[in-house]
């Protein structure tokens, strides 16, 4: 019987992965729940004792010592704890243990120490599994697909190994991953939280830093410290890109991790279920890391403002496509493994730019260059505004102030060729009642003209005019000199009118009878 029980306690211990005092402890708290519900009052603090070896059970009940008992259950006078403890002097505060009478127990009292044991047990399980995996944060783990609902977004059970139950969110997986019951997977271990359902395994395949702890489980130079992972930019399922760099002098970082034809960086590629893998070589120059980092394109240039972050790349026409990669992926990658926003432009744009600056320069140059003689005559003649007498000026002084003044030649020309070409008598000019200034006297003279040209063109209209109403419109001709065809229409009239006009010049016809009722 005795040796039956350390038996199932062993037993139970192993199923359960569980140390056997942690279930020796879940048994005693439940012969305490079994004992309690047997008689014991409610209050009362009952301790059980159970020996492994021997099967025995051992019960006390605990009281504190005090001056004045409140509760008999849990407490007794001085002079009662030094009548039970004969040996030692019990003192006010002390807890005194005095064993009880085990007693037999009923159906009920067992089902309640089977469901405590069940309880504590789970607990301890789950305590257990926290303390576990709380402390293997970051670290890769295979596991076991066992309920997935990814095809409607929701998250993928993984079972680790029969220890515990993991989840993997939505956002965690790889777009690419196909999650079938029963397909094992590495997944890296995200966070563990408790809740009342017990401890939440959060695991990810999408995680930069499971490709990280993927190459130092496939490339030991990076386990052992050789090489040293600088920079991951990922974007999970699609394309990665990896920035190593080498302690040691001899070593060649991107090798190490591609591998004798590429068989350790392969091995990680199918893990990843065929996720493209750029390996480059780290620089403490931002330009030559970036070049790097936009492979397989090949930058002409490169220039990096460390003070504002940016670049910009300059590539070839033809690998232009290439170094942006598709929907800018490889630019993306790039500019995220360097911190840098990158600016990519082909040498044709950049000379395009460049032709565009220098014209601009050279327009530039010419407004500067012909706005500086308009600004010079508008200088001279204000001076010369400011210089005039206020006393009228009259025709044979303009000679004289246009000399003072400094005017250009070009417009002293001007004003003679619009005098001379107005010709107008001297008497009808109005003599100025007040002094005006050049200005006035050149726009008075450029209206005059402008009145006389008007002038001319309205005589030259009325002439036309007046010719236009000699001839007579409704002149019919002659149908019998008409061509034999005949006339059908009214425009065969008129066209034969603007010939008889057009052959005898602008004289009046008389008009002919119509012979066409003699027909």
């Amino acid at each position: 019987m005795k040796s039956d029980f350390l038996i199932a306690v062993t037993q139970l211990a192993a199923e359960r992965n569980l140390p056997r005092d942690m279930v020796l402890s879940a048994v005693e708290a439940a012969l305490v729940s079994a004992y309690k519900k047997n008689g014991a009052p409610a209050t009362a603090e009952i301790k059980v004792n159970l020996d492994p070896s021997t099967g025995d059970v051992s019960v006390f009940q605990l009281k504190t010592v005090v001056e004045t008992i409140e509760d008999e259950d849990t407490e007794l006078t001085l002079a009662q704890a030094k009548k039970l403890q004969r040996s030692g002097s019990p003192q006010i505060g002390d807890v005194i243990e005095f064993e009880m009478e085990p007693q037999e127990a009923g159906r009920i009292e067992a089902q309640t120490a089977k469901q405590v044991v069940i309880q504590r047990l789970r607990e301890a399980e789950r305590e257990l599994v926290f303390t576990e995996f709380a402390e293997k944060e970051g670290e890769v783990f295979t596991g076991t697909v066992q309920r997935s609902e990814a095809r409607y977004g929701g998250p993928v059970t993984i079972d680790l190994n029969g220890r515990a139950e993991a989840v993997l969110p939505h956002d965690e997986q790889s777009p690419y991953d196909r999650y079938r019951p029963g397909v094992k997977a590495k997944i890296m271990i995200l966070s563990v939280d408790r809740t009342s359902r017990g401890p939440e395994i959060i695991v990810t395949r999408a995680h930069p830093d499971l490709l990280r702890r993927l190459f130092e489980m496939e490339v030991p130079e990076i386990y052992n410290g050789v090489v040293e992972i600088r920079g991951i930019s990922r974007e999970a399922g699609s394309r990665s890109k990896v920035a190593v760099f080498a302690k040691q002098e001899g070593v060649d970082p991107v090798g190490a991790c591609v591998g004798l034809r590429g068989i350790r960086i392969q091995n990680i590629v199918n893990e990843l279920q065929g996720e493209k893998i750029d390996v480059i070589q780290w620089s403490r120059d931002p330009a030559v890391f970036l070049s790097n980092a936009l492979s397989p394109a090949q930058p002409l240039k490169v220039e990096v403002d460390e003070l504002e972050q940016t670049a910009s790349v300059v590539v070839q026409d033809r690998q232009l496509s290439l170094a942006i990669g598709r929907d800018g992926q490889n630019a993306r990658l790039a500019a995220k493994l360097c911190g840098l926003k990158v600016d990519i432009k082909s040498s044709t744009e950049v000379e395009i730019e460049r032709m565009k600056q220098d014209i601009e320069g050279e327009v530039a140059k010419h407004e500067d260059a012909t706005q500086a003689p308009v600004l010079e005559e508008t200088a001279i003649l204000k001076n010369a505004e400011l210089s005039l007498p206020d006393a009228p000026v009259a025709d044979e002084d303009l000679e004289s102030l246009a000399q003072n003044a400094q005017l250009p030649s070009s417009l002293e020309l001007e004003i003679e060729s619009s005098m001379e070409d107005q010709a107008a008598p001297e008497d009808l000019l109005p003599e100025p009642s007040n002094s005006k200034s050049v200005e006035e006297i050149l726009a008075l003279e450029s209206l005059d003209l402008e009145d006389s040209e008007s002038l001319q063109v309205e005589t030259e209209i009325l002439e036309e005019i007046t010719e236009n109403t000699e001839e007579d419109i409704w002149v019919v001709p002659d149908l019998n000199t008409s061509p034999s065809s005949g006339l059908r229409f009214a425009e065969d009239i008129l066209d034969n009118d603007d010939g008889a006009s057009r052959g005898t010049g602008r004289k009046r016809t008389k008009k002919k009878p119509n012979n066409r009722g003699n027909r």
